[in-house]
Formats: C-alpha cells, structure tokens, sequence
C-alpha cells in the first residue's frame, strides 16, 4: 500500500469521525432530559455512598426522589442531621428532627454461652452456614452464628464478631441497612442510638428448650413484662422485646430479668476478632 493511499485513508477517518461527532453533539443537546437543577445541588451533599440505605437505587436516585416529593429531605440515614439540614435549605423547607438510628444484635450467645451442636468445616460464612444441618454449628437455631456476613456487608466498619457474635458500634453505624439484609437468621433491627436496655435474644422457644442451647437466652418468664412501670416490655412468641418509644429507661426490666438478657448499648469502639 502506498504512502498516498495511507494518507488518504487517514483523512477520511477523520473527517468521518468529526462529522460524527458533530452530529452526536447536536443529537445530545436536542435529545437530552432536562433535570432540575436541585437534584445536582442534593447530589452533591448527599455522602455519596449510593448503600440504598434509604430504599433509593443510590444518592441520584433519592435526590430525584426529594425533587419530585416523594421522600423527605431527611431520607439519606447515612448523611443523618446535617445532611438533612442542608437538603432542606436546597429545597427550601426544615428539616425535621429525628433521632440517628443504630443497626443491634438480638443475640448474647457468644461462645461461653451458647452451645455447640457439632464441629462445622464448611465455608465461614453466615449465609452459606444457614443451608447446613441444624442451619448451623450452634445448637441455638435462633442465635448469631458468627461468621461475619454481615461484617462483610457494612460499608462503614460498624459491626464486628466479637467472642462468636456480632456487635454493633453504634458510634459508627449509619444505619444503612446493609447488615440487616444480609443477616440469614434476622436477628439485626435498627434501634434509637439513645435506647439504655435492649433484649439480646432472638429465641422464640420455650424456657426449658432455650436453657438447653443457650445458658443466657430470654425463657418468657414474664418478670420484665410485669415489673415494667411504663408498659414498654412485652413476651412475645416467648421472647421479651422492648418498645423504645415507650421505655423510660428506668432499668427495672434489666433487674428482674434471671438470665440478664437485657442489656445497656456498647458504647466504646469494639476490638476485632483476630
């Protein structure tokens, strides 16, 4: 081929691709959505992390989301307060007060006191544990099997197995749901981060059945549902839970339960498991 040939072809891919170009570009501009300007404003204060946390298919799509008044200004549970706060003067509304929300553990089976059906080989991985026998090496079926999916799943390093169990920092929890959805025994719920007395079990038999599994888990005695002053605590399916916008606080709960299953929120930053 010759050197003209070459040349010649040369410059026919160019003119070629700079019309093209010219026609995209006038394609784009007549052809393009035009987007309300809040959106990019919004988009730009939200945190970016796009976790879904607040049931929008990322921060683009709350921000739509927020334009069009379909979800508050305060939606982004990542961004908390000050997020709102500032979504809320690009829309020109307050935002309302609400209390941060924490991801916690219903489960206080660690490794001293929750039994061991048999020794497990398999993948150490909650979700992969659950299809084993028994749904896991723990003789509590209802207990956290403490492999860490859900540490996997936490975007913001909040959750930690810590002697068999997983436990919440909730000074680092943003509550994003994350762990939440990957937990296969649904033993995380989001919790206000003030809440002093939660119950840490999940179990849903009865007394002489839970003992057998687990020597700290909730047996439905009834104690914290009778002494409770404020009607906040109440057994169901044989398990104790604590309404946290009722309880006071006041601890009378956590002094009558037998088998301390009740207990205050961790407050320090947790050590990882090695």
């Amino acid at each position: 081929m010759s050197v003209t040939a070459i040349i010649i072809a040369a410059v026919v891919v160019g003119v070629l691709g700079i019309i093209i170009g010219f026609f995209l570009g006038i394609s784009g501009e007549k052809l393009k959505v035009e987007t309300d300007p809040r959106e990019d404003a919004i988009i730009g204060v939200l945190p970016g992390n796009n976790c879904g946390g607040c049931g929008y298919p990322g921060c683009s799509g709350l921000a739509a989301a927020i334009v069009a008044g379909e979800a508050p200004v305060g939606q982004c549970p990542v961004g908390g307060a000050p997020v709102a706060a500032k979504v809320g003067e690009i829309m020109g509304v307050a935002a309302e007060e609400g209390e941060k929300m924490v991801a916690f553990v219903k489960c206080a089976g660690d490794c001293e006191k929750a039994k061991t059906a048999y020794e497990y080989t398999g993948i150490r991985e909650c979700t992969a544990a659950k299809y084993v026998p028994g749904g896991g090496p723990k003789a509590c079926s209802f207990g956290c099997l403490g492999f860490g999916s859900c540490v996997a799943a936490c975007p913001f390093d909040a959750i930690h197995v810590v002697n068999g169990i997983a436990v919440v920092d909730k000074d680092e929890c943003r509550a994003c749901k994350k762990c939440i959805e990957t937990c296969p025994r649904g033993l995380i719920e989001l919790v206000p981060y003030s809440s002093e007395y939660k119950v840490r079990c999940s179990n849903k038999n009865k007394g002489k059945a839970v003992m057998d599994v687990c020597s700290t888990g909730c047996i439905g005695c009834k104690l914290c549902e009778k002494n409770c002053p404020s009607d906040a605590v109440h057994v169901v399916d044989n398990v104790a839970h604590i309404d946290q916008e009722k309880c006071t606080a006041c601890g009378t709960c956590a002094s009558k339960c037998p088998k301390k299953v009740i207990t205050g929120a961790v407050k320090e930053p947790l050590a990882k498991e090695a």
